[in-house]
C-alpha cells in the first residue's frame, strides 16, 4: 500500500517480448520508491536473473493491468483487500512453498492475519506492512490545542476540535474503502460492515467535519505536510514518516510525528503474488525467496521506513527504524490493530456513492 507521486519506469512491459520465452529474465511490478537500494543488482548478481522492474502508485492501476490478462508480470505487490478479490477471480496461482528456502522466516502471527484473504496463505508471500494513521505538525498543533500530546482520532472526527485546525489545514486519504473504515471502528462498529446503516451513520460523522478538511488525495500530504503547508493527515505511516525526515534534512523548523490513535487503525499488508499467466514462474520463486532473505527484508525496511512481516530480518535493522512505534508498534497497539477484506461490488457501489458525496459537501 506504498503511495508516492512520484512514478519511474525502469523498463517497460512492452520491451520484454524477446525474452518471453527465457527464465532468465523476471518481470516485476512494484509501488513506488518501494525497495532497497541496489537489491535488484544484487539479486541478478546472486541469480543471473534479470529483472525488469516497473512502478506504480495505486492498487487500481495495478488491479487493471492483472484483470485484463496477458500483463507479463511475473511478481506484483498488491494490498491485501485487492488481493483477496484478486484470488477469488483466478488471477494468481498458487506458490510453490517448496521452493522458497527462506519461506520460515515469515512471521506467523502476521500470517494468520493475512490468511483472512488468502486461505492457508496458498497464493501469497508477505512483502511488508503499515498502518493509517495520523501525522501532524507538532508546533502548529500546540499552538491551536495548547497540547502537542496527540492520541485520538477525536482530532479529525470531532468538528469541535478539528475546526480549530482548519486554518492550518486537514488532508485525509482519498481511499473510501480504508477511511471509512477507521469511521467505522471509531463509532464502535464493524470496520469491515457492509450495512447500509452503519455507512450512513460513518458518511454522517465524515460530513459533519468536512468543511474543516483541506483536501483528499493519497500523496499530496507526503510534500506539504514536510513543508508546513498541512498540519494534520491521514495516511500511511511510512510516508508520514518520509515527511518527517525530509523536514529534517530541509531543516525548516518543522517537527513532524506520527501517532497510531488509542481507537485503533486499519493494518495493511502488502503480498507478492505470481499471475496466472506469469511467464516466468520459476524465476519468480527465486525473486520472491530473495526478498525473504534477512538481510534483503531488513534492507528494504531500513529504506522504505515500512516493517517488513519477517522475524529473521529484525536483529539486523537499524535502531532509528527498529525502535520506531509508528513502523514497528508495540504489541499492545497491535492489538488494537484490525484488517480490511474485500466488499461486495454491490457494496463497493454505495460506498463510492457516499465518499462522493462526503467530498463534494452534499
Amino acid at each position: 500500500m506504498k503511495r508516492t507521486a512520484l512514478s519511474l519506469c525502469v523498463a517497460g512491459v512492452f520491451g520484454w517480448s524477446s525474452l518471453a520465452a527465457a527464465e532468465d529474465v523476471v518481470n516485476v511490478y512494484n509501488w513506488s520508491d518501494y525497495i532497497s537500494e541496489g537489491a535488484l543488482e544484487q539479486f541478478t548478481a546472486e541469480t543471473g536473473i534479470k529483472v525488469n522492474y516497473d512502478v506504480y502508485d495505486s492498487n487500481e492501476a495495478l488491479e487493471a493491468k492483472l484483470m485484463a490478462g496477458g500483463s507479463g508480470y511475473d511478481v506484483v505487490m498488491p494490498s491485501n483487500s485487492f488481493f483477496e478479490r484478486q484470488v477469488k477471480a483466478g488471477v494468481f496461482q498458487k506458490i510453490d512453498k517448496s521452493k522458497l528456502a527462506n519461506i520460515g522466516n515469515v512471521d506467523a502471527t502476521l500470517a494468520s492475519q493475512i490468511a483472512l484473504h488468502d486461505a492457508g496463505n496458498q497464493h501469497n508471500v508477505p512483502y511488508a506492512w503499515g498502518t493509517i494513521g495520523i501525522g501532524y505538525n507538532t508546533k502548529m498543533i500546540e499552538e491551536r490545542l495548547g497540547t502537542a500530546d496527540v492520541d485520538s482520532w477525536d482530532l479529525l472526527f470531532k468538528p469541535e476540535i478539528a475546526a480549530k485546525l482548519k486554518d492550518c489545514g486537514i488532508a485525509v486519504l482519498d481511499s473510501p474503502a480504508e477511511v471509512m473504515s477507521v469511521v467505522n471502528n471509531y463509532l464502535g462498529q464493524d470496520p469491515n460492515s457492509e450495512d447500509t446503516k452503519v455507512l450512513e451513520a460513518s458518511a454522517e460523522l465524515l460530513k459533519g467535519t468536512r468543511d474543516n478538511i483541506k483536501y483528499f488525495h493519497s500523496s499530496q500530504y507526503i510534500g506539504d505536510l514536510a513543508n508546513g503547508d498541512v498540519c494534520v493527515a491521514v495516511g500511511y505511516n511510512g510516508d508520514i514518516l518520509q515527511s518527517q525526515a525530509r523536514a529534517e534534512e530541509a531543516d525548516n523548523g518543522v517537527d513532524i510525528r506520527y501517532v497510531i490513535p488509542n481507537e485503533g487503525t486499519l493494518v495493511w499488508f502488502d503480498l507478492m503474488g505470481i499471475p496466472a499467466d506469469a511467464p516466468h514462474p520459476e524465476a519468480a520463486h527465486k525473486f520472491i525467496d530473495f526478498i525473504l532473505k534477512p538481510e534483503i527484508a531488513a534492507a528494504i525496511s531500513n529504506y522504505v521506513w515500512y516493517a517488513v512481516p519477517n522475524t529473521a530480518a529484525e536483529p539486523l535493522l537499524d535502531p532509528e527504524v527498529a525502535e520506531n512505534k509508528g513502523v514497528y508498534p508495540t504489541q499492545e497497539v497491535k492489538e488494537k490493530l484490525y484488517v480490511q477484506v474485500a466488499h461486495t461490488a454491490r457494496f463497493d457501489r454505495s460506498l463510492t456513492r457516499a465518499w462522493t458525496n462526503i467530498k463534494t459537501g452534499r
